[in-house]
C-alpha cells in the first residue's frame, strides 16, 4: 500500500506529482506499482524530492530520441534488413557483444552508395517530447549531449534538430561516395557512453546525482547506472529488468515531469 498527499498537477490530464513519505515495511515496490498501472498505460517514476532538476542530460539516439534504429533502416534500403535487425535486436537485449555486432552489421553495407544515408534521414522521425526535453533543460542551464552507438551522419542532424549542445557517434567509412563496410574511427560503445557522462559531470563540477541519462538498449546500461536519474525509455527487456526508473508508455516529456517541471515551464 502507498499513501500520498494531495496530488500536484504538473500537466492537466497528463501528469501529476504525488508526495509520499519514505516507504515503510510492506510498502509496494516500484515494480508492483508499475504492474498495477500498466493496464492503464500509466508510467510511475518514484524519485526523491531533493535534487530532482539535473545539470546534465545524456541521451541515446536510436529508439530513444528518434523512433527507429537508423542502421536497420539503412539495411532495409540495401536489402539486408532482416539480417541486420536480428543482430540489432539481440545486441540491444544484451545477447551479443556490442562492438562485434556493430562491425558485423556495418560490413553488410559494403559497396552500397552513401547517398542512401540521406534517404534514411528523410524518413527519420524524432520522438514526441525530444525537442521539448532538450530545450527545456538547456533553458535551465543543463548541459545536453547525444551519445549514440549509431552514426555521426545522423547524430549531427538529430542534435541540430533537437538543440543538443554536443553529439557523439560512430563514423562510417565512405570512399568515393561508397560505403566501405568499415568504421573510420574507434567504436563508441557502452563504456564510451559512460565515459562521456563522466566527462560532462567533471566539466560541470557536479556529482553523478546531477545527471539524467536515458536510453532503450543494453548498451545504455553503464551510463544509466552511473547517472542520478537513469531512465529506461521504452526499454528492451534487459533494460527493464535492471533499471527501476522506466517510461514504458508515455513520451519524453515524462523525463521533465520526473524533475518536477510543470508543462507551463516547458520550452517548445
Amino acid at each position: 500500500m502507498v499513501k500520498g498527499a494531495r496530488p500536484v498537477i504538473l500537466s492537466e490530464g497528463e501528469a501529476v506529482e504525488i508526495p509520499c513519505g519514505k516507504p515503510g515495511t510492506g510498502a509496494a515496490t516500484p515494480a508492483t506499482i508499475r504492474a498495477a498501472l500498466a493496464p492503464h498505460q500509466v508510467d510511475a517514476l518514484l524519485v526523491k524530492q531533493r535534487g530532482r532538476r539535473k545539470a546534465v542530460l545524456i541521451a541515446d539516439m536510436d529508439s530513444t530520441i528518434v523512433a527507429d534504429e537508423t542502421l536497420d533502416q539503412l539495411a532495409a534500403l540495401i536489402g539486408c534488413g532482416d539480417a541486420v535487425k536480428r543482430i540489432t535486436d539481440a545486441t540491444m537485449n544484451g545477447a551479443l557483444d556490442f562492438a562485434a555486432a556493430l562491425t558485423e552489421r556495418v560490413a553488410l553495407l559494403r559497396g552500397h552508395p552513401a547517398a542512401l544515408l540521406e534517404d534514411v534521414w528523410k524518413t527519420t522521425q524524432i520522438n514526441e517530447g525530444a525537442q521539448t526535453l532538450v530545450k527545456t533543460m538547456r533553458a535551465h542551464n543543463a548541459r545536453t549531449a547525444l551519445v549514440s552507438g549509431g552514426f555521426t551522419f545522423f547524430t549531427s542532424r538529430v542534435a541540430e534538430a533537437c538543440g543538443f549542445d554536443e553529439h557523439y557517434g560512430n563514423v562510417l567509412g565512405i570512399e568515393d561516395g561508397t560505403l566501405t563496410g568499415r568504421l573510420a574511427a574507434p567504436i563508441l560503445g557502452p563504456d564510451s557512453k559512460k565515459a562521456h557522462l563522466t566527462r560532462l559531470l567533471a566539466e560541470r563540477g557536479a556529482q553523478n546525482s546531477a545527471a539524467l541519462a536515458t536510453g532503450d538498449g543494453a548498451n545504455d546500461l553503464p551510463m544509466l547506472h552511473h547517472a542520478g536519474f537513469g531512465i529506461a525509455f521504452h526499454g528492451k527487456p534487459k533494460l527493464r529488468a535492471e533499471v527501476s526508473l522506466q517510461v514504458n508508455f508515455t513520451t519524453l516529456r515524462s523525463l521533465l515531469f520526473a524533475q518536477g517541471y510543470r508543462a507551463e515551464d516547458f520550452v517548445e
